[in-house]
């Protein structure tokens, strides 16, 4: 009797655990003001600001027609085990967080490496622009 009460809280607690979190497109992500949420897709470019060490990643474009941005302080970048912005560029990755909106476009901001993960569909292909930069 115990052993069934307990599958059925698991189940439970996964069940609503897993209804918490709504994945969408990065194309939708300006749908989706002020919600948690999570996106899959792939970093087009990276950026490093100095000094205050704040990384940016654009997700489904290069900047500035990026369908999201990520952006990672500068005091939460070393948590990080590799650079952010080296790391992550080129790579499927999907990231957990509330959206905003910055200036007309959507972003997160992360700051916890277990927020962005490389995603299963990885292609670590290096991407080059179009327009050779």
């Amino acid at each position: 009797m115990k052993k069934i009460l307990l599958i059925n809280v698991f189940a439970l607690l996964f069940a609503f655990t897993a209804s918490a979190q709504k994945v969408i497109s990065a194309s939708d992500a300006a749908k989706h003001l002020n919600e948690k949420v999570t996106i899959c897709e792939k970093v087009f470019s990276t950026k490093l600001i100095t000094p205050s060490n704040m990384t940016f990643l654009d997700l489904g474009g290069f900047h500035p027609n990026q369908m999201l941005t990520i952006v990672i302080k500068g005091e939460d970048r070393s948590k990080f085990k590799d650079a952010p912005d080296e790391y992550f560029k080129g790579r499927n990755v999907c990231v957990t967080g509330t959206v905003i909106d910055y200036k007309g476009k959507p972003e997160i901001v992360i700051s916890d490496p277990s927020q962005i993960k490389v995603s299963l569909q990885d292609n670590i292909v290096p991407i080059e622009k179009k327009d050779g930069n």
